[in-house]
């Protein structure tokens, strides 16, 4: 892999490159911020950094599409990661640990809801491990799509009210399909898997989709953005 991409929803290409631990470049990222045309401001959040830890490389990559404010998602970005490497077993199961830190973080979030609010987060994040391994996780509709050899793989799970619609009325909730509007829980939120939404969660969760693949020459580009963008483009 050469090159990855952050995408969030002013028009600003920010750049970096990681390096081995010889210093020898391996990886370059980039990652863009547009506000839409919302009367709130920008509510997502991002991490896009190679960092050097137990002697192992890691490319951490992420993003956090907010909904009733951005506290939720700033908490994601200075937390997920930090839970996630906090996991002894990241380093020998980490789909395991994937899915615990993202449990706890979750926890985190609504026991705190006096001070981060009522509103949530959707995520997806990705983990490079020394150029080789790639961990997606997801939970929500941002969106990770890898290209390999020419195809493109889509490396998360879109979670929409109509696709876990059982669940939710096991649950004791509903579905909405207004015309003109997207489907959503309660009336209210257009995901089905979010972090924090307090007082959804006994319908929601935030258990993560977590795919893997290997990396190395043939693999091209990653690319890891927010609904913003997904559901305007049609073709990459």
């Amino acid at each position: 892999m050469d090159k990855i991409c952050c995408f969030l929803a002013g028009p600003s290409l920010t750049v970096g490159k990681g390096k081995n631990s010889k210093g020898q470049t391996r990886i370059s990222y980039g990652f863009s911020l547009l506000k839409g045309s919302a009367d709130h401001p920008i509510e997502d959040y991002h991490v896009a950094k190679f960092i050097f830890t137990r002697d192992q490389e890691l490319g951490l990559f992420a993003v956090f599409d907010g909904h009733l404010g951005d506290t939720v998602p700033a908490h994601l970005q200075k937390h997920l990661f930090a839970n996630i490497l906090e996991e002894e077993e990241f380093w020998t199961h980490p789909e395991t640990a994937i899915r615990r830190a993202y449990e706890k973080t979750d926890l985190e979030i609504l026991s705190h809801s006096r001070d981060l609010g009522r509103g949530g987060s959707t995520a997806v994040t990705a983990i490079l491990v020394n150029g080789t391994k790639l961990w997606v996780a997801n939970v929500g509709d941002s969106r990770a799509v890898l290209a390999k050899r020419g195809k493109v793989i889509q490396m998360s799970t879109d979670h929409e009210p109509n696709s876990e619609r059982e669940s939710i009325e096991t649950k004791g909730g509903f579905v909405t399909n207004m015309p003109g509007d997207c489907a959503r829980v309660n009336g209210q939120l257009a995901v089905s898997r979010a972090f924090g939404d307090k007082n959804l969660k006994t319908l929601i969760s935030s258990n993560p989709d977590v795919q893997v693949q290997d990396t190395n020459s043939e693999t091209e580009l990653l690319i890891v953005a927010s609904d913003g963008l997904w559901k305007i483009l049609t073709r990459l």
